[in-house]
């Protein structure tokens, strides 16, 4: 079994932190079969992001929100990163990146970085969501608002599903509407 390795990166220097990224993705593929690769490439990658439609935030606010559950999904605690990797400070400027063989997450970071915002009407259809994207090992990060400025409490305003290949994305979130 192949264990994920480490990497260090200053994120201060935009050139350096791609060159580091594109070098670690061309790394982790080393380990894959080429035609699981090949036939992966065909596939497509997106994430979702699933914003609350009944709390009627100001769209400066759904931006915010729905950066927080981008990032999430990287920079995030939850027990699902281990799909797709980790990030850990390692100082106040440093960055660990440690990630695994997804080849989704691969491609998606190589790729265009496609993003689709939808829309669902209630906190317990977005739940139900997160744990169906859970069971299918799907990465998803819910994001709780601290409730400072908007809310009057912390809410939950959005999740963000992937990135992940699309086509298994869409048996999450493929009823939905854009928003």
């Amino acid at each position: 079994m192949t264990h994920p390795q480490n990497f260090d990166i200053v994120l201060s220097d935009k050139n350096e932190f791609d060159t580091i990224i594109n070098n670690i993705l061309v790394d982790l593929s080393i380990d894959i079969d080429a035609d699981i690769i090949e036939a992966e490439k065909k596939r497509s990658t997106k994430q979702v992001i699933v914003m609350r439609t009944d709390l009627n935030m100001r769209k400066g606010k759904m931006c915010a929100q729905a950066a927080h559950a981008s990032m999430k999904v990287f920079f995030g605690e939850d027990q699902q990163n281990i799909l797709t990797g980790k990030i850990v400070k390692s100082t106040s400027t440093e960055w660990q990146f440690i990630f695994g063989k997804s080849t989704a997450m691969y491609q998606w970071l190589n790729g265009l970085f496609t993003k689709i915002t939808v829309g669902i009407s209630s906190e317990k259809e977005l739940l139900y969501l997160c744990k169906k994207a859970y069971d299918m090992n799907i990465p998803a990060a819910l994001i709780r608002d601290a409730g400072i400025t908007e809310f009057k409490e912390p809410t939950i305003t959005c999740a963000a599903f992937g990135p992940w290949w699309s086509d298994e994305l869409d048996d999450i979130t493929g009823h939905l509407k854009l928003i």
